[in-house]
């Protein structure tokens, strides 16, 4: 029986980092800087070591590491849905960056309510996470005296702030709005309803763009807005358009807060009959599975989620090493997509 082998005969039989450390024939520290990723471990002995503890079949503890560290291996992401297609695409981008790097998330739902956040975030703080990914700035005042004052590096997804020491990747809520209603607009549309539901920040952000884009043509109507605070659904968009034909049919083009809610409207249009452009144009958000598919395909705004998920993740990997962030606010736009609903 090896030394490592009989050591841990004597013991609980789990193989451990110094049992790694004997086999790859280096100190337990560049054992445990390999296996995080640390860049000041060369190629030759990071796979050395990757080598001893696949053979070995070693399993990290992740406590023995928080403790010897006072932070874990595991980064806190706190979104507001998993049945959103948006944040479920932007969750799987963190965690293809994070995991090569020996990063783990623990994934927290919000429900988009800042006091479910508050609680998710004292009971994650309590193990000390390496890092964490919040959405958006819609928090309570102690959840962000909770941030600020736990040390921890924190990268925040969706929106973007000009504010000194906060880190964000995202993009302007606003002038996406503003974009696909002037392109409404520049179809001849005129009486442009928008159609909301669950008024979140970002959806509230998508309606100012709305409002200053109407301004500016003169063209502003507050009775063309329809908020629902209800959950965003295709029920609920079959709904709403039901509703916004039914109390303005001289509606031109409906602009609707997210790909769900449009998608349908869509289909509320080809139960009712509704000629979709001819008699009214129909605009989403977001650019969901599925608006390509539509009849017609749906006009909508491509927002770059994936891109938001890779970027906020190398940024936070950035801060947890402790090293320098080129660009503390990142922009990553977003794109008009144009498809015959307009």
């Amino acid at each position: 029986m090896s030394t490592a082998a009989s050591k841990r005969g004597r013991s609980s039989g789990r193989v451990t980092l110094n049992d790694v450390a004997e086999a790859a024939g280096v100190s337990p520290i560049t054992v445990s800087r390999a296996l995080r990723g640390e860049r000041s471990v060369g190629a030759e002995l990071v796979e050395r070591v990757q080598a001893a503890a696949q053979a070995l079949g070693y399993v990290p503890d992740p406590a023995a590491r928080a403790l010897a560290s006072q932070r874990s291996s595991h980064v806190a992401v706190l979104i507001p849905l998993l049945s959103n297609t948006l944040f479920v695409d932007l969750l799987e981008a963190v965690h293809r960056t994070l995991l090569p790097a020996g990063f783990q998330t623990l994934i927290g739902i919000t429900h988009y309510k800042p006091k479910e956040e508050e609680l998710l975030l004292q009971s994650y703080m309590a193990h000390r996470p390496a890092g964490l990914l919040v959405t958006g700035f819609d928090r309570t005042e102690t959840a962000r005296r909770l941030i600020a004052s736990s040390g921890v590096p924190c990268v925040h997804v969706m929106e973007t702030s000009d504010a000194p020491g906060v880190h964000c990747v995202g993009f302007s809520q606003m002038e996406a709005g503003r974009a696909i209603t002037q392109h409404l607009l520049s179809r001849g549309r005129r009486r442009i309803a928008f159609v909301a539901a669950q008024l979140d920040p970002r959806v509230m952000q998508r309606a100012e763009g709305y409002r200053r884009a109407l301004h500016e043509a003169n063209l502003y109507d507050a009775d063309l807005e329809l908020l629902n605070p209800d959950s965003s659904s295709l029920g609920l968009g079959g709904h709403l358009f039901e509703e916004v034909r039914r109390r303005r049919p001289d509606v031109d083009a409906i602009f609707f807060c997210n790909d769900d809610l449009a998608q349908g409207g869509l289909l509320a249009a080809l139960r009712l009959g509704v000629k979709v452009p001819q008699e009214v144009a129909v605009a989403g958000f977001n650019d969901l599975t599925g608006s390509d598919l539509m009849l017609p395909p749906l006009t909508t705004v491509h927002t770059p989620r994936v891109e938001i998920g890779e970027c906020a993740a190398q940024m936070l990997l950035s801060l947890m090493r402790r090293e320098p962030v080129a660009r503390s606010s990142l922009d990553l736009g977003y794109r008009l997509v144009i498809r015959e609903s307009t």
